[in-house]
C-alpha cells in the first residue's frame, strides 16, 4: 500500500507521469473546514494508508502550518511528517508529485519524507518576471531593482538550487542550468512572452514542455503578477529511484523511522553526532541519463 501524500492546496496537484503515479490528497485551508473535519480527514488517511507526507510550502498563511501542526498533536500520531520546502509554488508542485512517484516504490515512508531534500536539489525552479520591484525571496542588487522600473524589462530568475537573477535582453544568457536530463512545467501568469520555450527550453536541451495551472500563491511569492513561472525536473521513475536508493539508509535514534540524509522527515531529528557519517542528502552528478 503506497504512502499517502499530502498537499495544502489543489493547485500542488499536478498531472501524473503515469498510470503507476497515484494522486495527491488536498487538505482545505483552515478557512473553509472546522478542525474536527480536519482531524477526521487525517485519520482517514492513515487508516487507509498508515503513514502520510504532508508537503507544505513555507510560504503558506500561518494560520495553514498552525492548523497542520494541531490536527497532528490531536492525532498524537507518529505517522505524519510535515515536509517544509522553501521552492517557489510550482517547484513545490513538482517535488509533490516526484514523491507520488516514490510512493508507488518499494521505499519505506521514512525514506520517502527525507528525500524531499535530496530531490530539491533537482529541481531548477525559477520564473519570467516583468517586475523584481517586490522580489523578495531571491537576492536582487540595487541596480536590477531600478531597471525593474523601466517599461517593458523583464528578469529571467532562478530561485534554486542556485539563486540567479538575469535582465533579459538580445543575446543574454539564461541562468545557469541542469547538466542531465529534464522536462519543462510552465504555469502563465499576466506575462505575455514566449521566453521559456523559445529560448530557456533550448538552451537547457529540456525533453519536453508541460503547461500547468499558475499555483494562487504565485503572484505572492514572485511579487508580481506579471510572470510565468517554471520547473525543470527530472521525470524519471528510474532516475528517481536510483538518486534516492543510492544514499545510505539509517534509522532515526528518537522515532524509529528509516531516513537517508542527516534528519529525519518524520520527527525532523538529526542523526546523532557520535553516528558514522551518513551520505547527506545533497546534490550528486547523475549516471543516467547524462546528456
Amino acid at each position: 500500500m503506497p504512502t499517502a501524500i499530502a498537499v495544502t492546496s489543489a493547485d500542488l496537484v499536478l498531472p501524473p507521469t503515469d498510470q503507476q503515479t497515484p494522486t495527491a490528497a488536498v487538505l482545505p485551508a483552515p478557512g473553509t473546514q472546522p478542525l474536527a473535519a480536519a482531524v477526521a480527514d487525517l485519520q482517514l488517511l492513515l487508516d487507509r494508508y498508515g503513514h502520510v507526507i504532508v508537503v507544505c510550502p513555507s510560504s503558506v498563511p500561518s494560520a495553514t502550518e498552525q492548523r497542520l501542526h494541531a490536527v497532528r498533536s490531536l492525532l498524537e500520531s507518529d505517522r505524519i511528517a510535515l515536509v517544509k520546502t522553501d521552492l517557489p509554488p510550482l517547484g513545490a508542485a513538482v517535488l509533490a508529485r516526484q514523491l507520488r512517484q516514490l510512493s508507488a516504490c518499494d521505499f519505506s515512508p521514512g525514506v520517502i519524507a527525507s528525500a524531499a531534500r535530496l530531490l530539491t536539489h533537482y529541481i531548477y525552479a525559477g520564473a519570467v518576471l516583468g517586475s523584481v520591484a517586490k522580489l523578495d525571496r531571491v537576492p536582487v542588487s540595487l541596480k536590477s531593482h531600478l531597471k525593474g522600473w523601466l517599461p517593458g524589462a523583464q528578469f529571467a530568475v532562478l530561485a534554486g538550487p542556485v539563486p540567479e537573477l538575469v535582465r533579459i535582453v538580445p543575446g543574454a544568457e539564461p541562468p545557469a542550468g541542469p547538466e542531465f536530463a529534464t522536462q519543462l512545467v510552465l504555469a502563465r501568469g499576466q506575462l505575455p512572452t514566449e521566453w521559456p520555450t523559445g529560448t530557456l527550453a533550448p538552451r537547457w536541451r529540456v525533453q519536453g514542455v508541460q503547461e500547468a495551472p499558475l499555483p494562487a500563491e504565485s503572484p505572492r511569492w514572485w511579487g508580481t503578477g506579471r510572470l510565468v513561472e517554471f520547473a525543470a525536473h527530472i521525470p524519471d521513475i528510474a532516475v528517481l529511484h536510483h538518486l534516492v536508493s543510492s544514499v545510505r539508509r539509517e534509522i532515526c535514534h528518537w522515532c524509529r523511522m528509516e531516513l537517508i540524509g542527516d534528519r529525519c522527515g518524520f520527527c525532523s531529528a538529526p542523526l546523532p553526532a557520535t553516528a558514522p557519517p551518513a551520505a547527506s542528502a545533497e546534490p550528486r552528478a547523475l549516471t543516467s541519463p547524462v546528456r
